[in-house]
């Protein structure tokens, strides 16, 4: 009988991603303080910046004016969303080449499943290791690792090395790691629940893990308290959880802040949507079903979907599908944390009776049947939406 293999699970997380290319693509910035964001004198607010910049304490939605006043000499640039899933594209691909296994949460993260690797690849370190090495041989970027037994301590692990670092949590030394973290660092803690823990003089994790699960339930609410429970233990809270086995195709976001900010939601949806759909026409597919994945500050997560008697025929209408979708799970005020598109039911590509008949969404597939086909020739193309100043924009021009 085979012996039943240790789950290794890594967490991958690009250093400073957005800053990071901005720098690989203009060496003259290394070593300097990037923001990536809105212009100074705008209304917007800071997307990402260098770690030269942090110093300064600016940090990730901070306004602009506050960033400009901490770091007036700071180099301002915009966001090039297109650049940073160009590259986020590149890595991936490299680490396929060591599991086929890859959940990617974000632009600039992503779980591995390395779990029955040893044997081809070495032990888990080495593996890292050869991974780190070669993103940096190709992207001239820095990652981080964190390597444990589940996904919710990788992505901990990952973070306490940050930046350019390599932790691995041995079975057996879960509570140990994480009573070295500050209950900040407790990975999933939003500011209302932090707020609430030093109400209650809790402080730290052990004082956390000293609660019942039941007095944290009726202390912090069921989710929260839940949550919590799990967290303060090492145990995979249920997070990060496996792709539907469904035959399905999904793509989320992960808000560096919790957020209710409706312009900034709706960008991201559409994003995702052409992310999606992209990809759906890549693998020449047709879905009916369209579904949204919605978790809020307080961990509660919500899904909704909609099925269609004929196929989705553009990302236009995947996006105003997620919007609809959105409003019956979402109140406009309540701060969302990760947000999410999918669609589902595939099938081979080919014409059924209900696609025969004139779609007004038809002309928009075949525009962006001709897109993908340019994007796959090395050509660049921009959605309009996302070059509005101050907005996400996807071109490569330099707008120092």
């Amino acid at each position: 009988m085979s012996r039943r293999c240790e789950p290794i699970f890594f967490h991958v997380d690009m250093d400073a991603f957005y800053a990071s290319v901005e720098q690989a693509d203009k060496p003259e910035l290394k070593g300097k303080p990037v923001i990536i964001g809105a212009a100074p004198g705008g209304r917007g607010v800071v997307s990402a910046c260098s770690y030269e910049a942090r110093r300064f304490g600016v940090h990730s939605a901070m306004p602009i004016s506050e960033a400009y006043r901490r770091c007036p000499k700071a180099h301002y640039l915009p966001v090039r969303m297109k650049r940073y899933q160009e590259v986020s594209r590149t890595i991936m691909a490299l680490f396929s080449r060591f599991t086929p296994e890859i959940q990617q949460i974000s632009v600039d993260e992503a779980f591995l499943n390395l779990t029955g690797t040893e044997r081809l690849f070495g032990p888990p370190e080495a593996v890292a290791r050869s991974i780190k090495e070669l993103v940096r041989e190709t992207t001239d970027l820095t990652i981080s690792i964190g390597i444990a037994q589940n996904r919710f301590l990788a992505k901990l692990a990952s973070e306490a090395g940050k930046p350019d670092g390599l932790v691995r949590i041995l079975p057996g030394d879960e509570e140990a790691f994480i009573d070295t973290l500050t209950l900040r660092a407790l990975w999933g803690l939003g500011k209302k629940t932090l707020e609430r823990l030093n109400d209650l003089n809790i402080r730290s994790v052990k004082e956390l893990r000293s609660l019942s699960e039941q007095n944290l339930k009726r202390l912090l609410g069921d989710g929260t308290g839940a949550f919590l429970y799990r967290a303060c233990r090492g145990i995979d809270p249920g997070i990060f959880t496996d792709e539907p086995k469904s035959r399905s195709i999904s793509n989320e976001t992960t808000f560096p802040h919790d957020t209710h900010d409706h312009e900034l939601i709706h960008t991201v949806l559409l994003d995702l949507s052409h992310q999606v759909f992209f990809r759906l026409l890549s693998e020449k597919g047709k879905a009916y079903t369209a579904f949204i994945k919605v978790r809020f500050s307080d961990f509660k997560t919500t899904t909704a979907q909609k099925t269609l008697k004929r196929s989705l025929s553009s990302a236009e209408e995947l996006f105003e599908l997620s919007q609809q979708l959105l409003q019956w799970r979402w109140d406009g005020t309540s701060d969302i944390r990760l947000i999410g598109i999918g669609v589902s039911g595939l099938s081979e590509h080919g014409a059924s009776q209900s696609d025969l008949f004139e779609d007004p969404w038809e002309r928009k597939k075949q525009v962006e049947e001709a897109v993908l086909n340019i994007r796959k020739k090395g050509n660049k193309i921009i959605k309009a939406r996302f070059l509005r100043p101050g907005k996400v924009q996807d071109d490569d021009r330099e707008n120092h």
